[in-house]
């Protein structure tokens, strides 16, 4: 598809705290899909963005993640952030096997094993927090280092190169078009890392993540080094994207809705719920992800989708739709059970979601249990909001208590 001057042009920049993205608020009002052109990439792209239509992109076989591969597709940033042997552009069925595999390093039993290691990481940084004092960047107490520390101390990452492993990381999700060399740079480095860290695991086995999914087996099935390498670069990067900006998002808003400050104070039990609650309300990233690629002619949504067309999806707006949610735009903690998609959809959904539940749960509640007069220690309006990442997220949360 080819460079269109009917499409929209999307920067989506937008970082006013954790207001919804107007861009996207407009292309959600236009109903169908709409042909959107982003910063990079060779080609324009269809954008979906109802719940239901989402959620047929994404379990649909005709479109494809994989076919994305050796193309410049439409993203965010001027490096692909997602390496080619990556689950994230697999199809089914080699998709299935390695999701099924890899799966089985975060079942919730698996996961509830973990939960006393991510207890006493949480504690040590909230006792350095509490040493210091009043007023202290939340962000840099725990925010930032809890889902960076959880993530690699569980897939075995010696300390020393935990700060390597977190600018490279960082390097990647920065969006200016003179940051692609060194994202390149970081993602190499990034993929010989991982690569030489599962060579040492397959002789000499831990307990870390990476030994587990190594030990993973179905009938005579399990996962190569390649494999196993790609899946320990996604987690690293994922466990310290989505979860460092949810911890801060989520404290924002609870200390700014007294209201929902108050509700878990008298129903510490209902914190699961409100989590969820608020992970679908809150726009964690900006725009979209990865595209697919249509793999024949079909119609979606009223629009004729051709044979090598990008499609990309919005789990942002599919959070809002008013069609799935009553009053989409509120904080409504009595709505029925409804899946959010904050974590993706069908075969791309985050394999670690009772991991990243885990965190979020571990981090909102011992911080509300041992601090139960934090507060901002400055207005809501001087908090200073990222810009330069494809992320929404406090670059700095002052609180005293």
């Amino acid at each position: 598809m080819t460079a269109d001057e009917d499409s929209v042009v999307c920067a989506f920049d937008y970082s006013e705290a954790l207001e919804f993205d107007p861009a996207l608020a407009d292309l959600m009002a236009r109903g169908g899909p709409t042909r959107i052109r982003l910063p990079y990439g060779d080609a324009d792209a269809w954008l979906v963005t109802g719940f239901d239509a989402v959620k047929q992109v994404t379990t649909d076989h005709r479109l494809s993640r994989a076919g994305i591969i050796g193309r410049d597709y439409p993203r965010m940033t001027p490096e692909p952030i997602v390496s080619t042997e990556s689950l994230n552009v697999m199809d089914p069925p080699h998709s299935t096997r390695v999701r099924r595999l890899a799966a089985q390093a975060f079942t919730q039993s698996r996961v509830d094993g973990m939960r006393p290691r991510i207890v006493r990481l949480a504690d040590r940084l909230l006792d350095r927090m509490e040493k210091e004092g009043p007023p202290a960047d939340l962000v840099r107490h725990l925010s930032d280092p809890l889902p960076q520390h959880t993530i690699l101390d569980l897939l075995g990452v010696e300390r020393e190169q935990w700060s390597r492993i977190q600018a490279a990381v960082h390097q990647l999700l920065t969006v200016g078009a003179d940051n692609k060399q060194a994202a390149a740079t970081a993602k190499a480095d990034l993929r010989a890392y991982f690569a030489g860290l599962v060579e040492e695991r397959r002789h000499a086995p831990g307990t870390d993540l990476i030994s587990a999914m190594a030990a993973a087996r179905d009938g005579e099935e399990c996962l190569d080094d390649r494999e196993l390498a790609v899946m320990a670069l996604m987690l690293a990067l994922s466990g310290q994207d989505t979860a460092t900006c949810q911890i801060s998002d989520i404290t924002y808003l609870l200390l700014t809705r007294p209201e929902l400050r108050e509700r878990l104070g008298r129903h510490p039990e209902s914190l699961t719920g409100v989590l969820h609650e608020l992970l679908r309300h809150i726009p964690f990233r900006k725009g979209i992800g990865i595209p697919r690629v249509a793999l024949e002619d079909l119609e979606l949504g009223g629009a004729l989708i051709r044979a090598g067309d990008f499609v990309h999806v919005s789990y942002l707006t599919a959070n809002r739709d008013p069609e799935h949610y009553p009053d989409p735009h509120a904080l409504a903690f009595d709505r029925p059970n409804s899946p959010h998609m904050t974590f993706g959809w069908g075969g791309h959904r985050c394999i670690a979601v009772p991991l990243a539940m885990a965190e979020l749960e571990v981090a909102v509640g011992r911080l509300l249990e041992r601090f139960p007069g934090l507060r901002l220690a400055v207005p809501p309006e001087e908090v200073r909001w990222d810009t330069e990442t494809i992320r929404r997220f406090p670059l700095e949360l002052p609180v005293s208590w």
